[in-house]
């Protein structure tokens, strides 16, 4: 009678690890996805994806053009800011 019970007892803990074990897959899921959704709104608030998009843009228009390297980039983005007020990179 002991080892019926015990098989019984474990074949019922199974089952409830597997249900434990897909509910758990859910939340890395989800956790995995929020932390996705938090990175691409950082990126996009801070303006670190414009260098992404325009490396894609002049590789998808002409792909054999020089891409600026970031740094380069970063400059002239921060220079043409400077140069005209309207664009509301100072406040005076």
């Amino acid at each position: 009678m002991t080892g019926t019970a015990g098989r019984a007892g474990t074949a019922g803990r199974a089952g409830t690890a597997g249900t434990a074990g897909r509910a758990g897959a859910a939340v890395v899921r989800g956790v995995r996805r929020a932390v996705r959704w938090v990175r691409w709104y950082v990126r996009e608030v801070s303006g670190e994806s414009v260098y992404d998009r325009y490396v894609a843009h002049t590789r998808a228009h002409d792909p054999d053009a020089e891409v600026m390297s970031r740094r380069e980039f970063e400059r002239r983005r921060t220079d043409e800011r400077e140069a005209d007020p309207r664009k509301g990179f100072r406040c005076c």
